[in-house]
């Protein structure tokens, strides 16, 4: 998710063949197992469309540094701070919030990453000093004791930022590839979805077996492998080396320009008004998991699931937002904006209800058992937020202007990390007003019904949102045809022959 001059891990010395938007290749449609080689196909016809390089990169950050990573640490830095640290709930929730600020924080990565270069190189140190950071922050969690709650809470937050700083790069690849290729933006959104779904489920899969074996703290300790590859990624990524790097005056000047672009694109009602519904439709959603967590795990108030059926429940929801990313992808993604926004929000706002339902244990009074229901209410969520989640992204990346797109996707990403970072935020202050404790339950209830109301709410907020298709351009063309970049800049894997330049 990154910066201005950014160019797609493209190869542009190469023509390019004739877009193929379809999945299918005519030899193998009727093929009965046809079903399950299509994926395959797509990704193919992905590799042929955007460059092989470019899919490796994304399966690389969003699967593994994204997906796999974030969805570990959501298990293990819970139990963590339950079991380790005994924190109520509250304070966990507010504490998760604070996770965010590295993601706030993603346009001056993106501005540092497109730029500021280091001994010429624009990418390839920021991958390097992500992976860093992961190392040594996860090193000093999972190997000291019970730490200082304020020193734990860095050293979780040091982690989450790796995960942005190396997620920065990639998006702007994402971004131009979305300008360039306007038709295939729905499909390179769908590759990231799936992508981190499936890094998800690894990770949920996984947690509640290592947290059972090795504890919070040596669960925390596997985490070191995703910086390590980010490590690995900055000393085999292919960039061509920048002459201008030490042109202090021009590196500002550049600085200068991408912020009164930004600015200048800001302004603009196509971009604005769907700006502000995303950060409020993230922010009215109060996040109450931390409560829910808490009372799943109690063994007098809940329903007392293990440590490994914790896994397995956000394994399984892993499952389903894979799911919804392909119902996305084969059903949605020729809707309009705005019709198809409204009826995922609407669908968000009702499965949202049968938390509710269980956290008063109607399920039982039905004859539905616990476990049965939980995964039952935790895939409609996944579903029903993947629908939500995936038109979003892609209307993200057809609000970027030429030059700055990097910069200004990672500054909407920086705008949904605030809208989660108040959503956390307000959940962990309605949870402390309705007095959820570590064993108290009784008004969790109404922390999941005031939530559902205001998910209802945002309905009222969808005028926000254009109505227009998801493979057309809404910026007007004096924003698509601003350039602030007078040089091509090439960033993709090395090969064998190239490995001497380096």
């Amino acid at each position: 998710m990154d910066p201005s001059e950014t160019q797609d891990l493209d190869s542009r010395g190469q023509a390019n063949p004739p877009l193929i938007i379809l999945w299918k290749d005519d030899e193998a449609a009727g093929h009965p197992l046809g079903l399950i080689f299509e994926p395959f196909r797509w990704i193919r016809m992905l590799c042929r469309e955007l460059n092989a390089s470019f899919v490796f990169g994304v399966a690389l950050v969003y699967g593994l540094s994204q997906g796999f990573a974030w969805s570990f640490l959501r298990v293990a830095a819970d139990y963590y701070w339950k079991d380790v640290q005994k924190v109520q709930p509250s304070m966990v929730q507010m504490f998760t919030g604070l996770y965010y600020i590295p993601w706030v924080m993603k346009p001056v990565w993106g501005v540092l990453t497109d730029v500021v270069p280091v001994l010429g190189y624009r990418r390839r140190p920021y991958f390097i000093l992500a992976g860093i950071l992961g190392v040594a922050t996860t090193f000093v969690v999972s190997t000291f004791g019970r730490l200082p709650i304020i020193l734990a809470l860095l050293c979780l937050i040091g982690m989450m930022a790796s995960i942005a700083i190396a997620d920065v790069t990639i998006d702007a690849c994402i971004a131009r590839n979305s300008i360039e290729r306007p038709a295939l933006a729905p499909d390179m959104q769908s590759l990231c979805g799936f992508l981190s779904s499936l890094g998800a489920l690894i990770g949920f899969s996984t947690s509640g077996f290592f947290v059972h074996h090795l504890g919070a703290q040596g669960a925390l300790g596997l985490m070191v492998i995703p910086p390590v590859s980010l490590i690995l990624l900055g000393f085999v990524i292919f960039e061509l080396r920048t002459n201008r790097w030490s042109e202090k005056q021009k590196v500002w000047e550049k600085v200068g320009g991408a912020i009164r672009a930004m600015g200048k694109t800001i302004q603009c009602p196509m971009v604005w008004k769907p700006s502000l519904y995303m950060y409020l439709s993230l922010a009215l959603s109060i996040s109450t998991h931390e409560g829910h967590f808490y009372w799943y795990t109690d063994q007098k108030a809940g329903p007392a699931f293990s440590q490994q059926f914790v896994g397995v429940i956000y394994a399984i929801g892993a499952m389903a937002s894979m799911a919804g990313v392909l119902i996305y992808h084969k059903l949605l993604k020729d809707y309009q904006f705005r019709s198809l926004l409204f009826y995922a929000q609407l669908l968000y706002a009702v499965s949202g209800m049968l938390d509710l339902i269980f956290v008063l244990r109607w399920n039982l009074k039905l004859g539905i058992p616990d476990y049965f229901f939980v995964i039952l209410e935790e895939c409609s969520v996944r579903i029903t937020g993947r629908l939500r989640w995936m038109p979003m992204m892609v209307l993200s990346t057809k609000l970027c202007p030429s030059g700055i797109e990097g910069t200004f996707f990672a500054l909407l990403m920086c705008i949904d990390s605030l809208g989660g970072l108040t959503s956390k935020t307000g959940g962990g202050m309605v949870l402390h007003f309705f007095h959820v404790t570590r064993t108290d339950f009784r008004n969790l209830w109404l922390a999941v019904l005031i939530r559902n109301l205001l998910r209802i709410a945002t309905l009222g907020l969808i005028f926000l949102i254009p109505k227009a298709n998801q493979s057309g351009v809404l910026l007007p063309p004096d924003l698509l045809k601003y350039s602030d970049s007078d040089e091509e800049e090439s960033l993709q894997l090395t090969t064998i022959n190239q490995k001497e330049d380096i």
